[in-house]
């Protein structure tokens, strides 16, 4: 198993914070790059304005709820996109509406996880998501 590069797209500097420190926990991550809204992260994922040299990602978490441009669309952007359409989005949110379930798998979103508000199951399901995406899912070359 390659190390992955994880773009985390989240505007909540708290929860950044959380993700990232779960993240450091897993032993096939190579790098975590972060964008705090939904223009950044389209930016960083189409290579442009100060993100011309970034570095594809293996695996986007995307939050719904987004400055700029919400996470739905951008969603749709990467889904939509010829080459970006491959890249497993998974919906790392606080929400657990019917709706934005439903509105992220309309959108071809590859998971949907609702964040727990608690540290130790937030790590357990960074653990969950860990074992499956990482160690046991095949996905494509970036």
């Amino acid at each position: 198993m390659k190390n992955m590069h994880i773009l985390l797209v989240e505007d909540n500097e708290g929860d950044i914070v959380l993700t990232r420190e779960a993240l450091q926990e897993v032993e096939n991550i190579r790098k975590i790059s972060i964008a705090k809204d939904g223009k950044e992260a389209l930016q960083f994922l189409f290579k442009t304005g100060r993100f011309t040299d970034a570095e594809s990602p293996d695996l986007v978490l995307l939050d719904i709820n987004l400055p700029k441009i919400d996470g739905k669309e951008v969603l749709q952007k990467i889904k939509q996109h010829e080459t970006l359409c491959m890249l497993p989005v998974i919906i790392l949110t606080t929400s657990s509406s019917d709706k934005d379930i439903f509105d992220s798998y309309t959108n071809h979103a590859n998971c949907f996880i609702t964040k727990p508000v608690d540290y130790f199951s937030f790590m357990k399901v960074i653990k969950t998501m860990e074992a499956f995406w990482m160690k046991t899912a095949q996905l494509p070359n970036s």
